[in-house]
């Protein structure tokens, strides 16, 4: 049983926090890739675990709270987007495995209770917010409230968008998410870009407000800041940002061959997966 979980970026949030873990999260807005991870889970004599990138941690978090640690299984996961950049891989390795798992092993659970698992994972790890619920969407996705699936709320909105990312390495989640003053000016900064783009949501004012909320919260590093200025020199380029949270550019455009035809080292080109989950 395979199950694909496309990678989400956030251009900018605020953080919730609840004493409930499923209600713990963020809300703001952010888009889905066409990379991201694909769990396959097979049968085998003893328990197995391979990946192409990073550990375990999270495998084991979700086998923890399913209490499948003694299971016969093994668990294949590629991960096909950088880890810790900000593109949601641990969020998209939990889901994804709590689906196939769910498949495989017919344990009978919803769609929302299986992504209230991985959130849960997720919130314990202090891996990340509001990727899991996100990752349940298409396209660019507004998160209107923080929680788990069935818990939290979405909204898509499909775009026909190419997407260049460079990334220049990792930032550690869970120092910014448990930062009292990183906590206080970025909930105060999201929320307020996340009330204007509800009034008015656009791809347009995406870009915009994710540009000034990484410039106003200080999260903004200076080789991302040298890209932007770049990719926004570029005709056809529709605008670009920080991704959050991770040291990663992006930007996007209607025309691939804007991308295509720049000379970046180690540049990736993707599209907004206007499509979401896949099962296979």
């Amino acid at each position: 049983m395979s199950v694909f979980v496309p990678g989400h970026v956030t251009g900018f949030f605020n953080i919730e926090n609840h004493e409930s873990k499923l209600k713990n999260g963020s809300c703001g807005v952010g888009f889905l890739l066409t990379k991201g991870v694909m769990t396959t889970v097979i049968e085998s004599d003893n328990f197995e675990f391979e990946v192409n990138l990073g550990d375990d941690t999270i495998v084991c978090e979700v086998l923890r709270i399913l209490n499948l640690d003694n299971s016969n299984f093994k668990i294949i996961q590629d991960i096909q987007l950088p880890i810790g950049a900000g593109f949601g891989t641990s969020a998209a390795s939990a889901l994804s495995l709590t689906l196939a798992l769910n498949d495989f092993l017919n344990l009978g659970y919803s769609k929302e209770l299986c992504g209230q698992i991985a959130h849960m994972a997720e919130v314990n790890l202090g891996a990340g917010l509001g990727d899991v619920i996100a990752q349940t969407g298409s396209g660019l996705v507004l998160r209107t409230k923080s929680g788990a699936p069935g818990i939290g709320e979405i909204k898509s909105f499909n775009q026909d968008v190419y997407i260049a990312y460079k990334t220049f390495g990792p930032i550690e989640t869970s120092e910014i998410i448990t930062d009292a003053n990183y906590k206080k000016i970025i909930s105060e900064v999201g929320l307020k870009y996340l009330e204007l783009f509800e009034e008015k949501p656009s791809l347009d004012n995406f870009l915009i407000f994710s540009k000034k909320f990484s410039c106003e919260t200080g999260l903004m590093s200076p080789e991302v800041k040298k890209q932007i200025e770049y990719f926004e020199s570029i005709d056809d380029v529709l605008g670009s940002s920080m991704a959050m949270l991770g040291n990663t550019v992006f930007a996007l455009s209607y025309n691939e061959d804007t991308f295509k035809k720049l000379n970046i080292e180690e540049l990736h080109i993707d599209k907004l997966n206007n499509n979401g989950i896949v099962y296979d």
